[in-house]
């Protein structure tokens, strides 16, 4: 039976050390409770509290990282089914395959432009995390192809090979810091995969058609000292693939199914025959619980949708995307120049300013603290009154940059522009465009005078 967190500090010593990365031993005690934490993070629990908290204080779903020279796709540690119970916390790891048969300069070109590929959605950087490289014959080859990746870019790996030499041949080219997951054992070989995991202190991955196969394999890889594992059922179709990920989920996270407890790594690419459903593949994949989704393409029209997805799953659901509140600038602008404002909302202040921007005249834009809310929202909840934007305005110092005393209010809320002309004295309240898209056209006939 789980403990809860005022159980656990009454086990842990209470020293307050911060080792754990914690401020105190009852804010590590709350995370573990949670299935956020992870026991090993403590360095002086007792081997009696060890014994009687591990249990207790391991997630659902263990947490697998690899990583490269400091950079990291991890998977696992969630603690929920549905979003909006709690929050999803790792994103799968969105990787691109590249196969050992290829010539190594188209290997290259590849990961270049895979790992090269860097948006920026609504203030967050959104890129792929890694590499996959598929062996297809020899141990040279996979080793070659390996070595080319490395050259290219320092990021995390998944390396498939079904023999283990192949795969011992792979690891051996490894260079720097990096720690891969570990991808071709099955029933009948992995013995010897898991000696590769643990000789290299790499996490496996483990493939069986059904759900009772692996959870047959999952503890006797666990004996064999190898705890850090990736499920791949085996089948390669989206129904079974749909069913069979939900299943293991709902396994680990309601019945505290240990030998389910893992992530699950899936291939949409394998699962479809048209190449055009590999994205409905994949965007299955993502919503239905998959740590890692390996994709054997990159395309900008087809990467792009799928971290914006990723990104809107995984965001925290009781925390607003928020901006900074403050004074940006657009265009140069000068002390003629217009002055809007709006809230710290990140898609109401991206699209506003998206729109500034594009529009090519200069402009100020004020970003209210407002709780992350939207225009109407923050209005409707009192976070974006008169009093709030007239504090806006005095406190940033905004006034002493402009020439003029006009502010540009959100048409949505064209009600408070008497009550902000009482606010701000000598101030000329305007109301603008209820949508952002308007904005280009209305400062063209904005007019100082």
């Amino acid at each position: 039976m789980a403990l809860s967190g005022i159980q656990i500090y009454k086990l842990l010593p209470q020293t307050n050390c911060k080792e754990c990365g914690y401020p105190t031993c009852l804010a590590f005690a709350m995370k573990l409770a949670a299935k956020q934490a992870d026991l090993d993070d403590c360095p002086y629990v007792s081997d009696d509290a060890r014994e009687q908290l591990a249990e207790s204080a391991a997630p659902p779903i263990r947490l697998v990282t690899l990583s490269a020279n400091g950079r990291k796709a991890e998977a696992g540690n969630e603690i929920v089914l549905f979003r909006h119970e709690k929050r999803f916390f790792n994103e799968a790891g969105i990787f691109i395959r590249v196969y050992d048969d290829q010539p190594l300069d188209e290997i290259r070109e590849q990961t270049d432009e895979a790992m090269s590929y860097l948006v920026d959605y609504v203030g967050m950087e959104l890129r792929l995390d890694g590499i996959a490289i598929q062996s297809t014959g020899s141990g040279e080859a996979f080793a070659a192809a390996i070595k080319a990746v490395q050259e290219t870019a320092q990021v995390p790996l998944i390396l498939i090979a079904q023999d283990p030499d192949v795969m011992a041949a792979g690891l051996e080219a490894l260079d720097g810091d990096i720690r891969p997951l570990i991808h071709g054992a099955t029933a009948e070989n992995w013995q010897a995969f898991a000696d590769l995991a643990k000789q290299h202190d790499a996490p496996m991955a483990i493939r069986a058609q059904t759900m009772s196969a692996l959870a047959e394999l999952t503890p006797q890889i666990k004996e064999a000292g190898v705890d850090r594992i990736v499920l791949d059922p085996g089948v390669r179709d989206m129904r079974s693939s749909l069913a069979l990920n939900t299943l293991i989920r709902r396994l680990a996270i309601n019945n505290t199914f240990r030998p389910l407890g893992f992530p699950v790594i899936t291939f949409p690419s394998e699962c479809v025959e048209e190449d055009q459903m590999v994205a409905v593949a994949a965007t299955q994949a993502i919503t239905k619980y998959a740590g890692f989704v390996v994709l054997d393409r990159f395309s900008p029209g087809t990467v792009y949708p799928l971290l914006v997805l990723r990104s809107n799953i995984y965001t925290n659901p009781q925390e607003p995307i928020k901006v900074e509140p403050g004074v940006y600038e657009y265009n140069d602008p000068g002390p003629d120049s217009p002055l809007m404002v709006t809230t710290n909302f990140s898609i109401t202040y991206f699209s506003v300013a998206n729109e500034v921007d594009g529009s090519g005249m200069p402009g100020w834009l004020l970003v209210a603290a407002a709780e992350g809310m939207s225009v109407l929202t923050a209005w409707a909840a009192g976070e974006f009154d008169a009093d709030r934007i007239a504090k806006a305005v005095r406190t940033t110092g905004i006034a002493d940059k402009l020439e003029h005393r006009k502010l540009i209010i959100p048409g949505h809320v064209a009600v408070l522009m008497g009550e902000l002309e009482e606010e701000l004295p000598g101030w000329e309240i305007l109301v603008g465009p209820r949508e952002a898209v308007d904005l280009p056209s209305y400062l063209k006939i904005w007019d100082q005078a």
